[in-house]
């Protein structure tokens, strides 16, 4: 089976506007793992506090003994053309993870916080190696309903 795996930066933004239907905030840089497979895609996703030049002189002068500067783990997930469990929907008409099929999608914040000291410690390798665990998992085993 060829495995393909795929790393996104996806940039900050400043999207902030008076008014309040167009206002999105701002955010910062995220960082998207996707290891691709013939029966789907699992990611993990990261945010980082890295805004818009603009946006991160303003953050630093509203916390000015903010020291720490830490990747976030913002979710494990997988992006599958199948429902894994009964009554789940489809999330995405047209996923590119999947290849423009449609997507069933799931995640988990907590178990991707769980991933960044392996992440900061040995960078890629331990990420590429939990993705590997997670696609046997929700695609090489008989589907589990949850």
């Amino acid at each position: 089976m060829t495995m393909e795996k795929l790393i996104y930066f996806e940039p900050g933004y400043d999207k902030r506007s008076s008014d309040p239907s167009k206002n999105y905030g701002i955010g910062g840089m995220k960082i998207r793992f996707v290891l691709k497979g013939d029966k789907g895609a699992v990611q993990f996703l990261i945010g980082t506090d890295w805004y818009p030049e603009n946006t991160q002189k303003e953050y630093m002068t509203r916390f000015p003994n903010k020291t720490e500067v830490q990747p976030m783990g913002w979710d494990i997930g997988y992006h599958s053309p199948v429902p894994m469990y009964d009554s789940q929907e489809i999330a995405q008409d047209n996923c590119e993870y999947l290849d423009g099929k449609p997507c069933y999608y799931d995640g988990s914040g907590l178990r991707a916080d769980e991933l960044i000291p392996a992440f900061l410690e040995r960078g890629v390798d331990a990420v590429w190696e939990e993705l590997e665990e997670e696609y046997k998992y929700r695609f090489e085993k008989d589907a589990v309903t949850e």
